[in-house]
């Protein structure tokens, strides 16, 4: 859903100089930081924008409203984390080993600790009504690459692949919540760990229901 002050505030503002539109980065980093370690509501403008030299109405050059700056740091975290599984991907062939690079590449973006990946996970849609509809249709774009690897994975048509997908995605995002970096294993050995408890799982329902 839009907001109707979104739209005429965008008609109100300046087009952005070459010097605000430099600074455009930085701005997507702080914002970044600031609803990463504050969340959404409690994140102001002013911390955003006063590391970067701006005041605080400068922020309506870039963007109509903070929402929108939300959904451009939305975009970022979701494209940063679709190019590492593509490349993670995109030389394989086999189904279990495109899911497990999959896996591990997603896992990797997660845990890695920066703001954005942060913002993904942490801030949900219902956070920002205005952007809801613009952040859950990023989160549904990514996932389409999850549909399309277990699509591909040679399972018993007794198994539900909308379910894999909704277990596996729910088990990798809430790594942030049970994940220790303790030195006991990687991110990539947890993932190549999860991929393996489903392969052998599913292999074994396969036996039985032959």
């Amino acid at each position: 859903m839009r907001s109707a002050p979104a739209a005429s505030a965008t008609r109100r503002s300046p087009t952005p100089t070459k010097r605000a539109s430099s600074r455009l980065p930085r701005l997507l980093d702080e914002a970044a930081r600031a609803f990463a370690q504050r969340g959404f509501a409690a994140a102001s403008v002013r911390e955003i924008v006063e590391p970067v030299g701006m005041l605080p109405g400068s922020l309506y050059c870039h963007f109509a409203t903070k929402e929108a700056l939300l959904a451009a740091v939305y975009k970022e975290g979701v494209e940063r984390i679709g190019a590492a599984v593509d490349a993670a991907i995109e030389p394989l062939a086999d189904p279990w080993q495109r899911l497990e690079a999959a896996c591990v590449a997603h896992l990797a973006s997660l845990l890695d600790q920066t703001d954005y990946s942060q913002v993904v996970i942490r801030v949900r849609p219902s956070d920002a009504p205005a952007v809801a509809d613009e952040l859950i249709a990023l989160r549904d774009a990514y996932e389409k690459r999850w549909t399309t690897l277990i699509a591909a994975l040679p399972l018993d048509r007794s198994v539900s692949r909308s379910d894999l997908r909704l277990f596996l995605m729910g088990a990798l995002n809430w790594s942030q919540t049970w994940y220790r970096d303790d030195g006991g294993s990687s991110p990539a050995k947890i993932a190549r760990r999860f991929v393996g408890l489903l392969k052998s799982g599913l292999a074994e329902k396969r036996k039985e229901t032959a």
